[in-house]
């Protein structure tokens, strides 16, 4: 069983940035694919970001790229998504995700999410 737990949400002035924080149970961390999806207020959920299991493949959503950084410590047993240039449509439910193969399109095993909220 992986339980994942998010932290580092809050509100952030548009330009900002924020760190979101994912820490993992579970001994077999390191063998899981990990991403990041959000859902706004009346939307669907979307894909964010994913990583791979050893971090040196990235994906990215085209309304991320270029601002946002996925990355994962596996020695911390952690997946962090750092936003930098956050603007208000970047406010969201965001929810960290795990699978033994890939996050996309529908990940295993999800976090209860942390809110992001950026002010104009």
């Amino acid at each position: 069983q992986v339980q994942l737990v998010e932290s580092g949400g809050g509100l952030a002035q548009a330009g900002g940035s924020l760190r979101l924080f994912c820490a993992v149970s579970g001994r077999t961390f390191s063998s899981y694919a990990m991403g990041w999806f959000r859902q706004a207020p009346g939307k669907e959920r979307e894909f964010v970001a994913a990583v791979n299991w050893s971090g040196h493949s990235t994906s990215y959503a085209d309304s991320v790229k270029g601002r946002f950084t996925i990355s994962r410590d596996n020695a911390k047993n952690t997946v962090y998504l750092q936003m930098n240039s956050l603007k208000p449509e970047d406010t969201a439910v965001y929810y960290c995700a795990a699978d033994q193969s890939n996050v996309v399109p529908t990940p295993r095993y999800w976090g209860q999410g942390t809110q992001v909220t950026v002010s104009s």
